[in-house]
């Protein structure tokens, strides 16, 4: 299973870019696009849809790797890890029924 670095690593090397030329190109520093793909920091939400249009990324898998691996991070070392995202997925749902209304 790749992680978000990786897939923008990948994407990067793919292209032959440099991580100067991405970072002009997107606007974010170098340094910030070499922690994202070695998985030392996350981008956010708006350097992610830089990274996403550039690369030809769907957005949409962007944000479920990203999300994903946010919460598995935090949640990686806790005994009922499995309950609370089920519960968390019941209340999602729940709230979803009641702005339908």
């Amino acid at each position: 299973m790749n992680s978000l670095g990786k897939k923008l690593l990948e994407a990067r090397k793919s292209k032959n870019l440099i991580l100067r030329k991405v970072a002009s190109a997107v606007d974010i520093d170098q340094s910030l696009i070499s922690k994202f793909e070695k998985n030392e920091r996350k981008p956010t939400l708006i350097q992610l849809k830089s990274l996403a249009l550039f690369y030809g990324f769907n957005y949409e898998d962007l944000i479920i790797d990203w999300y994903s691996e946010k919460i598995a991070e935090e949640l990686y070392d806790v005994k009922s890890s499995s309950k609370i995202l089920q519960v968390a997925e019941e209340k999602i749902k729940y709230k979803l029924t009641k702005s339908d209304e």
